[in-house]
């Protein structure tokens, strides 16, 4: 049994074996959407955005995909949680890895910078981390839990059912297919229209900032 400040019991944390079992099975369902049922977003020289109305949630969710140069394993690495995230990702601020169960297994607390001149400010997330094997290649997954007490002055937002399909070109085995699925509830008293803009530009530039830690 966890206990907050003040002796406040916390929400325990969920077996983990089923958990991670039933997201990846959800993000594989959503890896086999049709390409008709997407609508583009955003295109930049990296990655293309599309979305579409969410079945979790009143917004969306979004799919981003690229080619990246480099393999399989080491695009993982620098998206799962661990010590390169932080180096690279222009958005996230802090990373706190609170509970492991099995080395492809953790909960992480992290938190986001505002965005849009602050019209969004920062964010907080505590989500349960799976990475595991996909095809030739990795798909790493997680899903936010309500867990732990908020930290002041940040906005406890909710990732649902997310994650990165990473395989190698059949023809080119030294780049990779990276393919990403998204669905954040930002909470909070926020314009949809500033979210639906915040979230495409932050996965367009999520591609870019990958590629200059790859290459560094």
């Amino acid at each position: 049994m966890h206990l907050l400040a003040g002796g406040k019991q916390m929400d325990p944390l969920p077996n983990p074996a089923p958990l991670a079992s039933k997201l990846r099975n959800t993000l594989v369902r959503y890896h086999s959407i049709g390409d008709g049922e997407w609508r583009v977003a955003k295109k930049t020289k990296d990655a293309t955005v599309w979305r579409k109305p969410s079945e979790e949630f009143s917004g969306y969710l979004y799919k981003a995909q690229g080619v990246v140069e480099d393999v399989t394993n080491r695009i993982v690495d620098h998206i799962r949680p661990g010590p390169y995230r932080l180096d690279w990702d222009s958005l996230m601020t802090s990373m706190d890895i609170m509970e492991t169960f099995e080395e492809n297994c953790c909960v992480m607390r992290y938190t986001t910078a505002g965005q849009l001149w602050n019209i969004i400010a920062p964010r907080e997330f505590v989500d349960f981390s799976y990475t595991t094997s996909y095809e030739d290649g990795l798909l790493t997954c997680g899903i936010s839990l309500d867990y732990g007490e908020v930290t002041p002055n940040f906005v406890r937002g909710f990732n649902h059912p997310c994650g990165w399909f990473c395989v190698p070109l059949k023809d080119s085995p030294g780049h990779s297919l990276l393919t990403g699925y998204i669905q954040t509830e930002l909470r909070g008293m926020l314009p949809q229209s500033a979210v639906d803009t915040a979230m495409s530009s932050t996965l367009a530039n999520f591609y870019s900032d990958l590629k200059k830690a790859l290459k560094t």
